[in-house]
């Protein structure tokens, strides 16, 4: 009964809304209007296209110009309603847009049909979807070439104690043509990839009793895109500036290793602290255990024991030593031990954890790790999906924009 009276007020709200949209014939004084061309183009009758609402298809009809000159047609109630070049009106298209960031886009068509009683194709969730978040890109876009200029007003507000800039990259799978001509991690093996780069800024006002950092509720927007790393830092950038970056009195940007991440951090943040990920630096350490004593699990946590003390001590000189003394007739045990060697010798001095500890900062990327299991690989990785670059960049630019509590917003800029 409920399901038949909600569909029999969607029939009423739908025959109303249909009534509401009869756009009247426009004044004999309002029947010309420019036309891009630079002519003028002429009323032609009022013209009706079927437009699916939150309450079901209605007919809008509306009035109809064509420029004798161009042949361009034009209704200016479609920029109006906010339905130019879609079937779709903009209530509805914010719902597909909210379960297309979410899940699978039949998935999605799925919940339409049951939350909201509208029927809609999977296709149409997903063209929805790319275009919605390819529409965000493309704002972000602006703002960045904005930044690019330093034409980015500044913020006002209190100092921030601490705020820190937390920068990753994971694997999304690509279509074929994606990855033509890149090589894979397997050597001699072709790319399946492609690798999506995200960040996110937050802030610190204290510590736990204990001395450990304690991040800020509610102050962690990410953003991320497939691109270069020149073309994230200026997204990273403007992230950071956006959340107080200038008003920030400590400055931390954390990552991996990774060597477009601090060059990245020099160009964009040269006064910020640089850590790298304590745990991150423990996983080289576990490698080459494993590597050393391949078949001896207690020789390996000796091994690991010595060193690691090391590592959280923030002794690097006395680890890249002890990693250069050791011997191998193996070559390829002997260029992995020199290349954690220049690892750890390249980031010794992003590697002082006690003194970072002392500053009760983060020593770990936690934040971004799991960022990039939420944002991106639970709904970009999930079992069979093979993505377009353009497809999973409008999906993670959507998906960044809802999670960041940015989508009402997008919105009400939309309708502005």
């Amino acid at each position: 009964m409920e399901m038949a009276m909600r569909t029999a007020m969607h029939q009423a709200g739908a025959a109303a809304l249909t009534e509401l949209l009869k756009f009247p014939p426009p004044p004999a004084d309002q029947r010309r209007r420019p036309c891009p061309c630079g002519r003028q183009a002429r009323y032609r009758g009022l013209r009706s296209k079927p437009v699916m609402t939150a309450v079901g298809e209605v007919q809008v009809s509306r009035p109809y110009y064509l420029c004798p000159h161009c042949h361009r047609g034009e209704f200016p109630a479609d920029g109006e309603l906010d339905i130019l070049n879609t079937e779709f009106s903009p209530g509805v298209r914010r719902m597909q847009g909210l379960v297309g960031q979410a899940a699978p886009f039949d998935h999605g068509r799925q919940q339409l049909k049951l939350l909201a009683d509208l029927e809609v194709t999977a296709k149409a969730v997903e063209r929805t979807t790319e275009a919605l978040g390819a529409d965000i890109a493309a704002r972000q876009e602006v703002e960045m070439e904005r930044a690019l200029q330093l034409d980015l007003p500044g913020t006002a507000g209190k100092p921030i104690p601490m705020m820190y800039v937390e920068i990753d990259a994971t694997g999304v799978p690509v279509v074929k043509k994606e990855t033509e001509g890149r090589t894979g991690k397997t050597p001699g093996q072709p790319a399946h990839t492609r690798e999506a780069k995200l960040g996110c800024v937050f802030t610190q006002t204290g510590w736990d009793p204990e001395g450990y950092p304690i991040r800020d509720p509610d102050s962690t927007p990410y953003t991320g895109a497939i691109e270069t790393a020149e073309q994230f830092g200026k997204r990273i950038y403007l992230q950071a500036w956006e959340q107080g970056w200038s008003r920030a009195e400590k400055k931390v940007v954390l990552g991996d290793g990774a060597e477009w991440i601090w060059n990245l951090a020099a160009h964009h943040f040269p006064e910020a602290i640089q850590v790298v990920d304590l745990f991150h630096a423990r996983q080289h350490l576990w490698e080459l255990a494993r590597a050393l004593y391949p078949s001896d699990r207690a020789r390996q946590s000796r091994w690991i024991m010595i060193q690691q003390n090391r590592l959280d001590g923030g002794k690097i000189e006395k680890l890249v030593a002890a990693l250069q003394s050791i011997q191998s007739l193996d070559p390829g045990l002997s260029d992995t031990l020199r290349t954690e060697a220049e690892y750890f010798h390249k980031n010794a001095e992003r590697m002082r954890y006690p003194k970072f500890r002392r500053q009760h900062l983060f020593v770990g990327s936690g934040v971004i790790e799991a960022g990039c299991k939420t944002v991106i690989g639970s709904r970009l990785k999930q079992s069979g999906m093979f993505w377009t670059v353009r497809g999973a960049n409008a999906v993670l630019a959507l998906r960044c924009c809802h999670l960041n509590n940015r989508f009402e917003d997008y919105w009400e800029e939309r309708r502005a």
